[in-house]
């Protein structure tokens, strides 16, 4: 009863990928739609180990399926579950901000924590939550990109990583670091989801540098935009960007070209025609254990 990797459908090719750095079985998720929406899973059984991976971009479809496939997968006799999500999302919301809404964060743990035994993640969209423990009910594995972001950089000889807010410091400064190079901040105020207003740090001169933009999500776009605007306002050589969970539109894509970007590159933590870096080694390095004799 070896370990075994589980995917829908249409996360297949990362599956794949990642079943073929762990040299593991993969098996598919069938699901099956009746003609009122609901969904039926099927999996094959045999293993006490499981590893289900799902890309949770267009969560609202694919939160209860996921949990549907966790318990046919236990009703086979799996014993441990890993759930391999690289990107999880409602984490953005977690405190209520305005009256009448919800704490996001901690709905969306208590509805998938208690399918697994560990959560296998990649960058998590984190404000003031520190542990996710608590908030899913079983381990929490963050990984991060910065040795994946430093060796993309260093194939584009940019000279500058810039983060576009004062959240993104520590990892801008992760993957400057991994790479041996300096890196800045934005100061940024939020007027809403695509109104923003950035400030470069006193002092630096960025004419005529070739600047790499990091950002773990990139939705609405607003503030890359805004970022690039104001980077090629002051003379920047050349300006790419790059996304960890890749959430936009063509149009967004559109924009930052418009812009001033040269090129954007995300992971394939959601499928996107941006997709450039790939995820299956750092999390194979991550989950080894869990397949190991």
């Amino acid at each position: 009863m070896s370990p075994a990797i589980f995917a829908f459908e249409d996360d297949h090719a990362p599956a794949q990928r990642l079943a073929d750095e762990l040299q593991a079985p993969l098996h598919p998720v069938h699901l099956h739609r009746f003609p009122d929406g609901e969904a039926l899973l099927t999996v094959a059984g045999g293993h006490d180990t499981a590893l289900l991976y799902r890309g949770l971009d267009r969560p609202d479809d694919k939160v209860l399926p996921l949990r549907l496939a966790a318990d046919a997968l236990r009703r086979t006799g799996v014993k441990r579950l890993v759930l391999v999500a690289p990107y999880l999302p409602y984490l953005r919301q977690d405190k209520v901000f305005q009256p009448g809404q919800p704490l996001s964060r901690d709905v969306l743990g208590a509805v998938v924590g208690p399918g697994f035994d560990r959560i296998v993640t990649v960058e998590p969209h984190l404000h003031r939550t520190h542990d996710l423990r608590p908030v899913f009910g079983c381990p929490v594995t963050a990984l991060s990109v910065a040795p994946l972001f430093a060796h993309a950089i260093n194939g584009c000889g940019a000279t500058l990583v810039v983060g576009p807010d004062a959240e993104s410091e520590p990892w801008a400064a992760a993957v400057a670091q991994a790479r041996g190079g300096d890196h800045a901040v934005f100061k940024k105020r939020r007027f809403g989801d695509a109104d923003v207003a950035l400030r470069l740090p006193d002092g630096l001169d960025v004419a005529g540098r070739k600047i790499v933009l990091v950002d773990d999500i990139c939705s609405s776009g607003a503030t890359l935009i805004t970022a690039t605007r104001e980077l090629h306002a002051r003379g920047a050589a050349t300006i790419d960007v790059l996304v960890t969970h890749a959430l936009f539109s063509p149009q967004t894509a559109s924009t930052l070209r418009q812009a001033g970007v040269r090129r954007i590159v995300s992971t394939d933590s959601c499928r996107h025609p941006t997709n450039g870096i790939q995820l299956a080694g750092l999390l194979a390095s991550a989950l080894r254990e869990e397949i190991a004799p």
